[in-house]
């Protein structure tokens, strides 16, 4: 060392070159229709609204937004196509959701691309952990599809029949991976609803679904705002909800199922404080903290907003907090260098503020 303060070299910004990830090889189209029954199709509503680029706002696409009708429609093709998927042996199943994986990894340097420009995430986070999860969890279920018996032994497995499943923004493709593997597997099929301002990966996966020549029906992809999402909780002939989402939200699907024989899973909002000893490794929890609060932005239930610290280790745990956190790039989505990218819309950002 020349005697310069090390703290003082790590407080220094470093300066990146600039290093952003190609979108040649990407396709969004200009506008997206409803994926039912195993094709897109215009809405009845003739309504659309537009995704955006939270980085910058440009327009990526007009996406088309279900109303009560297109919602029945897409219940009645997963209500039609449960006789065949439910019948075919497990066997056969595994071969489709197989196939999905397989499609999912193929495609995936799109797909992280996507992701990105659509939600505002780090390119990282999307090509290293999002995008490979996803595919992963198809080929985790896949192995499953054919070994349910096992799981649950001595009782008789069934499919429930219709799930309506509604996933947030904050992991786009990864929360409809979560969503729909499961219940393929068990041989349900299903009716998605993607957030209204992440609908992208959704409807490329759709694209990736029709591909797998996966039965028309078994998966059937709407896009909309909270009203299509309600049309959906109503509807009469859904056998499961699947929710993840606000707290608020949970609550509102909960009672609006009441009375009925629904089925009903809710992941809700909420998050954990991180608590600090004076016998904790101070840089590993530094660490640890930073990388749980501005992961995905902070967009996930892990990211604690409040840190609790023993008073002893107070001052040197802010201390070290103040230094990693002048290290973090932030930037466009699309550089590699960048830690903290977009906030998913405009609305989130109001409401963080």
């Amino acid at each position: 060392m020349d005697g310069t303060d090390s703290q003082d070299v790590f407080i220094s910004k470093w300066e990146y070159d600039q290093a952003p990830e190609s979108q040649d090889h990407i396709k969004i189209d200009k506008r997206y229709g409803l994926f039912i029954d195993g094709k897109f199709e215009e809405p009845k509503s003739k309504k659309y609204f537009q995704t955006t680029d939270p980085a910058n706002g440009k327009v990526l696409a007009k996406v088309a937004e279900a109303s009560e009708t297109d919602v029945d429609r897409a219940v009645k093709a997963a209500r039609k196509a449960f006789k065949i998927w439910s019948g075919l042996p497990a066997k056969e199943r595994v071969k489709y959701i197989f196939s999905i994986a397989r499609l999912i990894q193929e495609r995936a340097r799109e797909l992280a691309v996507i992701e990105s420009l659509d939600g505002g995430k780090p390119i990282r986070e999307s090509r290293d952990i999002d995008i490979p999860l996803a595919a992963n969890h198809f080929f985790y279920y896949a192995g499953w599809a054919d070994k349910l018996e096992y799981a649950f032994p001595g009782r008789k497995v069934k499919p429930l029949g219709v799930a309506g499943q509604i996933i947030p923004w904050n992991f786009p493709l990864l929360m409809a991976a979560w969503k729909l593997a499961p219940a393929l597997a068990t041989g349900n099929t299903v009716v998605l609803k993607p957030a209204e301002t992440t609908p992208l990966t959704a409807l490329k996966l759709a694209e990736i679904i029709r591909d797998s020549d996966l039965p028309n029906g078994v998966v059937n992809i709407v896009t909309g705002a909270g009203e299509t999402g309600a049309s959906l909780v109503r509807h009469p002939d859904v056998d499961k909800i699947a929710f993840t989402g606000s707290t608020a939200v949970g609550k509102f699907i909960r009672k609006s199922i009441a009375g009925t024989s629904k089925r009903l899973t809710l992941e809700l909002g909420g998050k954990g404080a991180n608590i600090i000893f004076e016998d904790a490794a101070l840089d590993q929890a530094v660490e640890g903290i930073v990388n749980a609060i501005f992961f995905n932005q902070g967009h996930v239930c892990c990211a604690g907003s409040r840190v609790f610290v023993q008073e002893s280790v107070a001052d040197l745990v802010i201390s070290k907090l103040k230094i990693r956190l002048n290290s973090l790039f932030v930037g466009d989505p699309l550089d590699k260098n960048t830690d903290i990218g977009a906030i998913n819309s405009k609305k989130q950002l109001e409401t963080i503020r």
